[in-house]
Formats: structure tokens, C-alpha cells, sequence
């Protein structure tokens, strides 16, 4: 298998386990807090042992400090947010992140955007919209703004890794250390430690934080980004089907439509704009 052949199975490994998440979390009977310092402790141990293995020193500045609040937030807020509305919208809010990668690099940045990126903006806007038209109750929409701003807590992750002095890697290990901190105080707090629910935090841990990021950080190195953006498009398709088989979540036909309209516009923005970089490129 040949380096590029294995950084996508990565990439694609990682975006089911990714998947996984909202399904695991509706398993576990406790708070979005309790749950996500349950996890990003277990998740700390497995990230930190891979830095000890790869000899690779957890590093700590003010963009590795950004990042991990952002890592922080992201985790913090989409497991709040999957305990108050539907699976499927809270991953398809979250996956809004690029999205607010181009109002960041506008407004905080002064980056003049391209007509790309102005169309997948109005595009992915319009498709939220239908989350919020929806006939929910006043929880659920509360759980689709939570989510919404875990997608702009991860658009801060992608953006602080172009940071100079950035370390991706160290970012999520105290992103992990300072979740566990703020929520295992109330992961103490609860009672029903069933069977179900301690198998799935650990799988949340091990498998959906951890070697999920380790695989995605990994493959990344070596997967083109259009391949990157398709294999990665799989996770807010594959999340809310595992929750439907397996929990019984219904998807609304106004929060199906707003899926379709987000995911597939942020999957052919990042494609049409790694295209276009690589005949910029190509041209010079």
C-alpha cells in the first residue's frame, strides 16, 4: 500500500469513528458535561501515550493555548448539544466549521473571499435555515445553536493549525486535559453507571476522540485534499443513519432537507477550491 493509499484509508477510518459519536452519546443516560470529561480524560491518556511512543513533546504557546480552547469548546458544546437536539443536527451544524473558516479569515483576517467562497457561504446559510424553521420545541433549538457554535469553535481549530509555532497535536492533548478538568467534577456527580454507558464512553475516548484525531492527523499528511474532503463527507451522513438504526431518532424532512443543502455544499466547495489551487499552483 503506498503512503498516499494509506493516509486516505486513515482518513477514511477516522471519519467513521468520528461517526460514532452521536450514537454513543445518546447510549450514556448523563449530562453533555459529564459525558465529555468522561471521554476527553480516557481520550488524554490515549493521545498522550501516542506523543510518548512518537517522542513527540506536548508544546504550549499562545496558538497551541487557542487551539486547545477551541478543541475545548468544539467537544464541549457538540456533546452538550447532541443530549438537547437530534444527532443529525447536531453534526451537520457542527460541520458548518469551514464555513465560518471563511468569516473568520473576512472579518478577523481582512482576507478579501473569492466568488467560491461567497456562494458557499449564501449556500450552507441557507441550508441551516432549515434547521431553524423547523417545527421543534424550544430545547431543540437551543441544542441546534449549541451546535452551530461547536461548528464555530471547530472552524478556530482549522484556522489556529496555519498559525506559526502552531502544534495540532499538542492543541488536542490540553484541549483533552482541560475537558477533563471542567467536566469530571460532574461526571462525579452522576449515579447511573450501567454497563452500556460505561462501554460507550470508552469507546467515545478511545476510539471517536483519540485514534479518531491520531488517524485524521496522520492521513492528512499524505491524503490530496479533494480525496480528503469526500472520504470526509461520509461523517454527517454515516452519524445519523448509526442513530437511526440503533436508537430510533426519526429526521425530519426539514432538517433532511438542511442536511443535504449543508453537507453536499461543503463538500463540493472544498473540492472546487482544492482544484483550484492545484491549477493555480500548476500555472506558476
Amino acid at each position: 500500500m503506498s503512503a498516499r493509499q494509506r493516509g486516505t484509508l486513515f482518513v477514511f477510518i477516522a471519519a467513521v469513528l468520528y461517526s460514532i459519536g452521536g450514537l454513543c452519546i445518546k447510549f450514556i443516560p448523563w449530562s453533555g458535561l459529564a459525558i465529555n470529561g468522561g471521554r476527553t480524560a480516557i481520550a488524554a491518556v490515549v493521545v498522550g501515550s501516542y506523543l510518548i511512543i512518537t517522542r513527540h513533546r506536548p508544546r504550549m504557546n499562545r496558538w497551541i493555548l487557542l487551539g486547545a480552547m477551541c478543541v475545548f469548546f468544539a467537544h464541549t458544546l457538540f456533546a452538550i448539544a447532541n443530549k438537547m437536539t437530534t444527532a443529525t443536527n447536531a453534526i451537520v451544524l457542527q460541520f458548518t466549521a469551514p464555513i465560518f473558516v471563511i468569516l473568520f479569515s473576512i472579518f478577523c483576517f481582512h482576507k478579501k473571499p473569492g466568488r467560491l467562497d461567497l456562494i458557499a457561504c449564501v449556500a450552507v446559510l441557507g441550508g441551516i435555515l432549515f434547521f431553524f424553521v423547523d417545527k421543534i420545541s424550544a430545547g431543540e433549538m437551543l441544542g441546534n445553536w449549541i451546535a452551530l457554535l461547536s461548528g464555530v469553535a471547530y472552524a478556530g481549530v482549522f484556522l489556529l493549525r496555519a498559525m506559526p509555532n502552531s502544534d495540532a497535536i499538542s492543541s488536542v492533548f490540553w484541549g483533552d486535559v482541560i475537558s477533563a478538568a471542567v467536566g469530571l467534577p460532574f461526571l462525579l456527580r452522576e449515579t447511573e453507571f450501567t454497563s452500556t454507558a460505561v462501554t460507550s464512553l470508552v469507546i467515545l475516548g478511545v476510539f471517536q476522540v483519540a485514534i479518531a484525531y491520531i488517524l485524521m492527523t496522520e492521513g492528512l499528511k499524505t491524503t490530496p485534499p479533494v480525496t480528503a474532503s469526500l472520504v470526509s463527507g461520509i461523517e454527517p451522513v454515516l452519524s445519523p443513519v448509526l442513530v437511526s438504526l440503533f436508537y430510533g431518532e426519526d429526521i425530519t424532512l426539514m432538517a433532511l432537507i438542511g442536511a443535504v443543502i449543508v453537507v453536499v455544499s461543503v463538500v463540493v466547495y472544498n473540492v472546487l477550491l482544492a482544484r483550484q489551487s492545484a491549477v493555480s499552483t500548476e500555472t506558476k
